[in-house]
């Protein structure tokens, strides 16, 4: 797709129809509800990514999730896994706030995009490739757009499809959390375990590891020799 904005980006993204399958669920889930949001108006459309316009850094999860971002309208934002994550961005100096409940609750992000290569809700959390690859265009117009330096890949999903996005070549990297994979124009992908109930809950990933994440990605972007 030819975007000249961000803004572009998103515009295309929520008046995205082009996966029946998806377009079926995410309409499904906001018109059935989860009983404990049942006096809310869900979103129901693909989630564009949201933060600085002028970030050096990318975080690339891997799409909304049911009830949290396609109930809100932004990424990450009314579910645990949120929770993890912008707790950790506030605590290393990425985010003004450690919560992010709605779309309008104020959270402002500092050198930071959140973003995912699959943009509407997924049935259990599975995106086919072929999803996968009619949503390319919109993480790849947002990566052109932005001047990142580091690549953030929340889970191996994200890890993978970072890689295929900023056009490795050859064997690829095994993901794994810390994992840190030079780039082309001396830019970095790191991964990191996913903010997923399943790792936060069993200890599998920790806040120390998460923040650890965030840390040597700041450090990369201020002294990328380091």
């Amino acid at each position: 797709m030819r975007a000249d904005s961000l803004d572009d980006v998103s515009r295309a993204v929520v008046d995205c129809r082009a996966c029946p399958r998806l377009v079926a669920w995410r309409e499904e889930v906001a018109a059935t509800k989860r009983a404990a949001f049942a006096d809310q108006e869900y979103w129901g459309r693909p989630v564009p990514g949201f933060g600085d316009p002028a970030a050096r850094i990318v975080i690339v999860g891997l799409a909304p999730a049911a009830h949290g971002a396609n109930r809100t309208g932004r990424m990450f934002t009314g579910d645990r896994s949120g929770d993890w994550l912008f707790a950790s961005l506030h605590r290393t100096g990425f985010a003004n706030q450690p919560t992010s409940v709605s779309a309008d609750d104020g959270l402002r992000l500092e050198d930071v995009w959140v973003t995912s290569p699959v943009k509407c809700a997924p049935p259990a959390n599975k995106p086919s490739p072929e999803e996968r690859d009619r949503c390319r265009p919109y993480l790849t117009a947002e990566l052109d757009l932005l001047p990142w330096q580091v690549i953030v890949a929340l889970g191996g999903f994200g890890f993978a499809a970072a890689l295929s996005f900023t056009g490795w070549e050859g064997t690829k990297p095994r993901f794994g959390h810390g994992v840190e994979v030079p780039l082309a124009s001396d830019r970095t992908l790191l991964g990191s375990y996913h903010v997923s109930q399943q790792n936060t809950f069993t200890g599998r990933l920790t806040e120390g590891m998460l923040d650890g994440v965030f840390l040597r990605a700041r450090e990369i972007v201020r002294d990328p020799d380091r």
